[in-house]
């Protein structure tokens, strides 16, 4: 059945808006990115500090950079950005499918992250430096709603956006659906929620692949995302004093989720 012409025009404008590169910065993203052979690469833009400083990894991307005035800094950034004079013009990782990157294979039980509407790119680049950390098989977050990969993300990781898979999905729900599938245990974060994280990871860890489903500081996770969890669970806390930032919350997540796998 052919797409009515107001469907197809609403893709075309939404595959338009989509940014074919993204402008990297700082010392860190930088460097793991002229690293990264899986990075397409298309323009570095360097101080003569800066090049000293990223001189290997320069030398291993076989890239011939461009050497800037540390005044007249020639890249489309953002004023407030600190770029430390490195910046690098590429083109979105490709991480592959859901089903790629996070079916088990025989005796593996993998950790995966899903983010309802973390919009932030500063705690989903912090969210991934966790997720590195503690050998999560990957972060996932739906396309519309939730922080894309851009140079503020990247510098947020540290590098760990080079290495830790982040993939971006339509539906979350599908997605929370497709890991179930899976064999995967679905935990959602809520404050109100009654078992506590480390007794929600003793009755479904073990053998068994985990997937936790953060919702965005404030608004928490949303109806549809608490309903299609197996399990919800809260941090405990020694006082009554609010909630734990979404970074904080996903890396004592990953802790307990990695001390019980262990």
């Amino acid at each position: 059945m052919k797409k009515p012409e107001w469907v197809i025009r609403k893709e075309q404008a939404r595959r338009a808006a989509r940014p074919e590169t993204v402008w990297l910065f700082g010392l860190h993203a930088v460097r793991d990115a002229l690293r990264n052979p899986a990075r397409q690469r298309l323009r570095l833009v360097v101080t003569k500090n800066a090049a000293d400083r990223l001189s290997d990894a320069i030398a291993v991307s076989g890239m011939t950079p461009e050497i800037a005035d540390p005044r007249r800094f020639p890249v489309p950034l953002d004023p407030q950005s600190v770029h430390q004079g490195a910046a690098l013009e590429v083109r979105p990782l490709d991480w592959g499918t859901l089903e790629e990157r996070c079916r088990p294979g025989a005796g593996e039980a993998p950790v995966v992250v899903l983010l309802d509407r973390v919009s932030d790119p500063r705690n989903v680049g912090a969210i991934l430096r966790s997720a590195e950390v503690f050998g999560a098989r990957a972060v996932i977050a739906p396309l519309r709603h939730s922080a894309p990969e851009t140079g503020a993300l990247a510098k947020a990781a540290s590098g760990a956006l080079e290495r830790q898979p982040y993939l971006r999905v339509r539906n979350l729900a599908a997605a929370i659906g497709a890991l179930r599938e899976m064999g995967y245990a679905v935990l959602g974060l809520d404050g109100a929620a009654e078992a506590t994280l480390d007794e929600a990871v003793r009755a479904e860890g073990g053998s068994r692949p985990l997937a936790f489903v953060l919702g965005a500081e404030g608004p928490g996770l949303r109806l549809r995302s608490r309903e299609n969890c197996d399990r919800l669970m809260r941090i405990p806390a020694a006082g009554d004093f609010g909630s734990l930032n979404v970074s904080n919350a996903a890396a004592v997540t990953l802790y307990a989720a990695f001390r019980a796998l262990d």
